[in-house]
């Protein structure tokens, strides 16, 4: 028997970039990554900062803005993709160019934390997660995909030590841990898979397992939420859509972010985790959803 059809949840614009700060302009990242298209801007990476209040990053232009008063909290010669929130307050970044950062929202300067691996350079970063614990987890995208399917997935640990966890990934993208922090669910955008494996305290990973496929299309899944009911809300541009699954891998909620864009690229929960916040990245919106 298959499940029943996911619900439809209502979504709603939060906010939109304003004007001002959308820059049209042509970019090495867009030429290879956007056809070449002059892209006003990415927005990627929304996160909480240590008083609730929501933070991306835009990608092209090397932004870090704070979508309550759309103030630019840093630009830098980078491009920031993934953004998590350290335990002292600061921000760990994702920098496709640059590597793993470390941002301190008060001076908004950005501070390598991890450059390169043996003096090899990363294939390009994508999205983080800290864990209780300490560790900061990592992909390492580039531009792999089912052609060459050799992106890594890092684990960074307070000590210094590090992890390469998986090295033969379809594009590893977004990233989430389960509600105890014992599981690692890791979206391999080019396969339209999401896998999820047992984080254990050595670099081993046994039994990694296809969790949840999304359809197939244009562009598989990309930022990924899990909520207090230990749900897993998948964002997926192409479709245009983010999914709500549950622990078991079952779709059960759908929203559809067309009336904006087909560009929903990460998500978030809000404060007080009654809200899923969604980076749209055709329209440089913030959208919004209420999770039952």
């Amino acid at each position: 028997m298959w499940p029943p059809p996911p619900t439809e949840l209502p979504v709603r614009l939060h906010a939109a970039l304003p004007d001002a700060l959308r820059r049209p302009v042509r970019s090495a990242w867009a030429d290879a990554n956007r056809g070449g298209a002059a892209i006003h801007s990415f927005l990627e990476g929304p996160c909480l900062d240590a008083a609730g209040r929501l933070h991306v990053v835009d990608i092209p232009h090397g932004r870090v803005l704070r979508v309550e008063d759309w103030a630019t909290v840093a630009e830098y010669g980078g491009w920031p993709n993934g953004m998590a929130l350290a335990p002292d307050g600061a921000f760990v970044i994702a920098d496709y160019r640059r590597g793993l950062l470390r941002l301190d929202p008060a001076t908004g300067t950005p501070v390598p934390v991890l450059e390169t691996v043996l003096s090899e350079s990363f294939k390009g970063l994508n999205d983080v997660i800290v864990h209780p614990d300490g560790s900061i987890l990592f992909t390492d995208q580039g531009q792999t995909g089912l052609h060459d399917p050799s992106g890594r997935v890092w684990r960074l640990h307070p000590d210094g030590r590090l992890d390469r966890l998986i090295a033969n990934g379809p594009s590893p993208n977004g990233l989430a841990l389960n509600r105890d922090a014992t599981a690692l669910y890791v979206a391999m955008t080019r396969s339209c898979e999401v896998w999820r494996f047992v984080l254990r305290r050595d670099a081993v990973v046994g039994k990694a397992n296809l969790f949840h496929r999304i359809p197939a299309g244009t562009s598989g899944p990309d930022g990924m939420a899990v909520d207090a009911a230990d749900r897993l809300w998948i964002a997926n541009p192409g479709h245009g859509l983010v999914w709500g699954v549950d622990p078991h891998g079952i779709a059960l909620f759908r929203l559809d972010c067309t009336p904006w864009g087909r560009m929903p690229t990460n998500c978030c929960l809000s404060a007080d985790g009654r809200t899923l916040m969604i980076t749209e990245s055709d329209s440089g919106s913030i959208l919004a959803a209420m999770l039952p």
